[in-house]
């Protein structure tokens, strides 16, 4: 058995899970998600836990187990406790603010970037130049910073640029200059 498929997916008491046919609703505090599963999967509900079950052995469905149960894990985590990806803009005079909903970036173009959040998706200011998206897919947040980052990607010469959190810039030496005399 796949050693992630096999494990069940805790149900906390203000979650309630749906399943009509092929499509699985999971509804919590930070709001409703769905999603279509494979037909050959099914879910069963015991005991306040989700348990993956899959028909046979064969590789296919052992791929399709791990991936299923991850899937309906990361829906039961983001309708109650939610993803965030942190990002940093590093450079002179580059920035971020809020304009109500609306992420305003300042990143050395002629014009300020702006990004609207899509449906679901909040973002966060801790300082001008970190910034967080959160919601309640992580797909969808993985996606959106992936987004931002492409707006203004850092450059290895200065590290200037939108990164995330903890990533790490492989920095790259510059001209070397003129040995020698001439």
């Amino acid at each position: 058995m796949s050693r992630i498929g096999r494990l069940p997916v805790a149900l906390p008491d203000n979650v309630e899970v749906t399943q009509t046919g092929t499509t699985l609703r999971v509804k919590g505090p930070l709001g409703e998600l769905s999603r279509t599963i494979h037909p050959e999967m099914q879910i069963e509900r015991a005991d306040g836990e989700l348990r993956v079950i899959r028909p046979s052995d064969e590789p296919r469905h052992r791929a399709l187990h791990g991936l299923t149960r991850s899937l309906v894990a990361n829906m039961v985590t983001g309708v109650t406790a939610g993803f965030t990806k942190s990002l940093e803009i590093a450079g002179v005079g580059y920035r971020a603010q809020l304009q109500g909903e609306k992420l305003v970036l300042a990143l050395g173009y002629s014009h300020p970037v702006e990004v609207n959040p899509p449906a679901g998706i909040e973002f966060r200011l801790d300082t001008p130049t970190r910034l967080a998206v959160f919601g309640a897919d992580k797909e969808l947040v993985g996606q959106t910073a992936a987004y931002i980052r492409q707006q203004r990607k850092p450059e290895p010469y200065k590290g200037k640029g939108i990164r995330y959190a903890g990533e790490v810039i492989r920095r790259k030496a510059g001209k070397a200059g003129k040995v020698g005399g001439a």
